[in-house]
């Protein structure tokens, strides 16, 4: 017990090392045409539970019905439990910041137009998942760094309409959706 709870702290430092390199050496941009067919969403489901109401982006930005990718993430889960949306948590965390999580890994291992962090506390397994998804704009709260984010709104976590007028306002303005 001693010795896991030792080996999660050095990962945990690990993880912290990875994170503080990638700031100062980002990756390179991923390059797309503009226009937003496909959405990456990473949520906080500790904190906003109702992760289907992403899917209205489908229809909000005539999107195809299989665009819209989503991953919860959650302090703890049981893995024998049904979620509605795939999961991964802080024990998926590996040595180096790597992300040992099958729902991770295939969410990761696409490129989206637009990722929209939808959390609004720092989190080491948010942050580590924002900055290693491939996106063309990061969408994002006030309260998180705002080097994860391109675009950043100021507005409830609780308040997904506010969310999403704001959003589709600001991409209307950005030349990325029709008027």
């Amino acid at each position: 017990m001693f010795l896991k709870a030792l080996k999660d702290k050095f990962k945990y430092k690990s993880g912290l090392k990875y994170l503080k390199e990638q700031f100062e050496n980002p990756p390179e941009a991923v390059v797309r045409k503009n226009g937003i067919t496909s959405i990456a969403i990473i949520v906080d489901l500790d904190k906003f539970d109702k992760a289907e109401l992403f899917y209205e982006f489908v229809e909000d930005f005539k999107l195809r019905p299989n665009a819209v990718k989503i991953i919860g993430y959650k302090s703890f889960y049981d893995k024998n439990s049904p979620y509605a949306t795939p999961v991964f948590s802080d024990k998926d965390l590996g040595w180096h910041g790597a992300i040992e999580n099958s729902y991770a890994l295939e969410f990761l291992s696409r490129e989206y137009d637009m990722l929209v962090n939808y959390y609004n506390q720092e989190n080491l397994m948010l942050q580590l998942m924002s900055i290693k998804t491939r996106a063309r704009i990061n969408v994002g709260f006030a309260e998180i760094d705002e080097r994860h984010n391109d675009l950043i709104l100021e507005t409830s976590l609780t308040d997904f309409n506010t969310f999403k007028r704001e959003l589709k306002k600001y991409l209307k303005v950005l030349g990325e959706i029709d008027a």
